[in-house]
């Protein structure tokens, strides 16, 4: 019977049973209009299924005057021994038939009931699922954690085998720049070794060389510092800011055979009033305000003066860097001693390969590309990427001979980004 009444129902008997007293009890008058008979045929039901057969002696006899009680007492004696399971089911089958509303509350019960399993279920594997993903998490935690750890260990050997390696070059240069000052001379070596180390992780970088499988370099053979003299000298904690700073030994580029004189290095610097520095060229050089696409690459055309010894440039941008390099053209003066401004992107620049001369990308400083056809041109200073929307960056040359010099401002590695350039040229005599 119990296989019968869940294939039917859906539900089982006992649970069946007492939905069927609950709605009785509740609709009783409203939406259950029953006979006198069947009111007591159903509490027949309800006394056999609980308290089993009538027995007078046990469960007492109604008085008199006490019809209903009387009358209900006999319909129950006649159901004799009559099972709890079969008593029940008889009033469910008795009720159902009396009232079209009990089968649809029934149904939506064990719909209900189904929907609310369903629901725990789906909990239970939503928690198991978000169980494993934060045990596969720990894990992967723990994994980079290692091989964090792993990876620091190598650099630290690294960085402990370069230091070995410049400590007596550094000391050398720092000596020159603050003589008879050990405590900034420190200062400066350590800044020029973390830089050097971070040129050398660069160069693993672009190797596609992993930190773990790096060999440490050899302390028999000196590293090439590219870069830490020549190029990029860190200022020491601000200290140095407005003095004047040896970037390179700067040799001239020959083109096509035509020699050109050696001339001086460039000197360059940095200023922190960054600020003060963008609102004055607003305030009185708006022309000196420059959108630099992405992919373009401006150019600063300053002829020298004949009353001029000395050229002086700064320049600074809006939230991103941008690579700045100088170039001195030989070309004869000219009656035209205007600045003038050149925008190409990256293909302009660059001519044909068999025609050109090698160059290296912006990020390592290289020489720019030249083609036979241009005039004679020597590199001032190496195209490298300046954090100028830092701090402004400055920087002076001393003719060399008349000529034409060229400020670079390069955005061509920049995809997406356009940059905001606020720059300044001026000659001294």
């Amino acid at each position: 019977m119990e296989d019968l009444i869940q294939e039917n129902w859906g539900i089982q008997l006992v649970a069946l049973y007492k939905l069927a007293t609950k709605f009785y009890r509740e609709k009783e008058g409203k939406a259950i209009q029953l006979t006198y008979q069947e009111k007591c045929q159903l509490s027949a039901y309800a006394q056999q299924a609980v308290n089993g057969k009538y027995i007078p002696e046990k469960h007492g006899v109604a008085g008199v005057l006490d019809v209903v009680g009387r009358d209900r007492q006999a319909a129950w004696q006649i159901l004799g021994d009559m099972t709890s399971e079969v008593a029940m089911n008889s009033f469910v089958e008795l009720l159902n038939a009396r009232c079209s509303l009990f089968r649809p509350f029934i149904d939506a019960y064990v719909a209900d009931q189904k929907e609310k399993e369903r629901q725990r279920l789906e909990e239970e594997e939503k928690l198991k699922q978000e169980e494993e993903m934060r045990l596969l998490e720990e894990q992967r935690q723990k994994e980079e954690e290692a091989e964090t750890s792993r990876q620091d260990a190598k650099k630290q050997q690294i960085q402990e085998v370069l230091n070995k390696q410049t400590y007596a070059q550094f000391k050398a240069y720092a000596e020159q720049q603050y003589p008879n000052d050990p405590e900034q001379q420190n200062i400066l070596i350590k800044q020029l070794q973390e830089h050097h180390y971070h040129q050398y992780m660069s160069q693993l970088l672009r190797q596609n060389t992993p930190i773990n499988q790096a060999p440490l370099p050899s302390l028999d053979a000196e590293q090439p510092i590219e870069g830490s003299l020549n190029g990029d000298t860190p200022s020491v904690d601000g200290e140095r800011e407005g003095q004047e700073e040896n970037l390179s030994e700067t040799s001239p580029l020959p083109v096509d055979g035509i020699p050109v004189k050696e001339i001086l290095p460039a000197s360059m610097w940095t200023r922190k009033d960054i600020k003060e520095f963008k609102d004055s060229i607003r305030r009185e050089e708006k022309e000196s305000i420059i959108k630099v696409g992405h992919g373009e690459i401006v150019t600063v055309r300053v002829p020298t003066q004949e009353e001029g010894s000395c050229l002086y440039w700064e320049f600074a941008t809006d939230s991103y860097d941008i690579g700045f390099g100088v170039l001195f053209e030989w070309t004869p003066p000219t009656e035209d001693s205007n600045v003038s401004v050149h925008i190409s992107d990256i293909e302009d620049e660059e001519s044909d390969p068999d025609e050109a001369v090698d160059t290296q990308d912006i990020e390592s400083g290289g020489k720019v590309r030249l083609t036979k056809d241009q005039a004679p041109m020597s590199v001032i200073v190496p195209i490298y990427r300046r954090d100028c929307h830092e701090e402004v960056y400055a920087g002076s040359h001393a003719y060399p001979s008349q000529g034409v010099y060229l400020l670079k401002f390069d955005n061509s590695y920049s995809l997406w980004r356009s940059k905001t350039l606020y720059y300044r040229v001026y000659y001294t005599k």
